[in-house]
């Protein structure tokens, strides 16, 4: 999910922050980076050629978001891993953060393989933090890694583990879900994404999972109401978009009955 990679590379900024002049450098290069990403990558190189030491994990994250805009994803990665690299070695909080974002600019480029060398620095960073709520995060995203390569049972067991480290992740509920509905376990599924609605009850991908759920298990009437919710939450967003044609898939049926009466 990019949702998923813009709210990772969102953390850095959260916790484990820089020095205030590499704070403040940092947010005006980001914010530069929303505006004009390829003036953020010359801004970026430039003061990447003049930091050293810890002081250079900050460029390398600027330049990391700036190629995600671009949807240079494996520059992405590569940035953030040398972001990581330069940071401090006790600074395992950040550089779990790091590793997580070079994750997410894997998944993003489809290679999971790639992405789970990321995320495995990512978890060995997260548990050395001592952070359950980062470690789950970590974990979350590892099991998206796992299913893109095929390896469903072992991500299986990763989401257990992001959900037992923070039960308030609701993505990991989300994701437990759409796998246990993928492998046919919907009453699993029912459970796990009525826990994810009733902690991001306004997130459009809950309701548009929920409504895939009911829909399987013969409940047209609670999908309509969870598509019908999306498309009401985010009306331009694609999520909407996907909702409305579930809708529109639905309510064929109910035509051709009533053209055939």
């Amino acid at each position: 999910m990019i949702a998923t990679l813009f709210h990772s590379l969102l953390l850095a900024q959260a916790a484990s922050a820089p020095a205030p002049l590499e704070q403040a450098r940092l947010g005006l290069c980001l914010d530069q980076a929303r505006a004009d990403p390829a003036g953020a990558i010359a801004e970026a190189s430039t003061w990447s050629g003049e930091a050293s030491g810890a002081e250079a994990s900050y460029p390398q994250q600027c330049l990391g978001y700036a190629y995600t805009l671009l949807l240079r994803w494996d520059a992405a990665a590569r940035a953030f891993l040398a972001a990581r690299e330069a940071e401090l070695a006790t600074n395992h909080f950040r550089r779990a953060q790091l590793a997580t974002m070079a994750g997410n600019a894997a998944l993003a480029d489809g290679r999971g393989d790639a992405a789970l060398v990321a995320l495995a620095l990512a978890a060995t960073d997260a548990a050395a933090s001592g952070d359950a709520g980062l470690r789950s995060l970590v974990e979350t995203d590892r099991a998206r890694a796992l299913v893109m390569q095929g390896n469903q049972g072992e991500a299986e067991a990763v989401l257990a583990a992001a959900r037992t480290l923070d039960a308030q992740n609701a993505l990991a509920w989300l994701l437990s879900a759409t796998l246990a509905r993928r492998l046919g376990k919907l009453e699993e599924a029912q459970g796990f994404i009525e826990t994810a609605a009733a902690l991001s009850p306004d997130y459009p991908e809950v309701g548009l999972e929920a409504g895939v759920i009911a829909m399987l298990q013969g409940r047209a009437d609670a999908a309509r109401a969870s598509w019908e919710s999306v498309v009401a939450v985010e009306p331009g967003s694609e999520t909407a978009a996907t909702a409305r044609g579930y809708l529109a898939q639905l309510a064929e049926p109910a035509a051709e009955q009533a053209a055939a009466e």
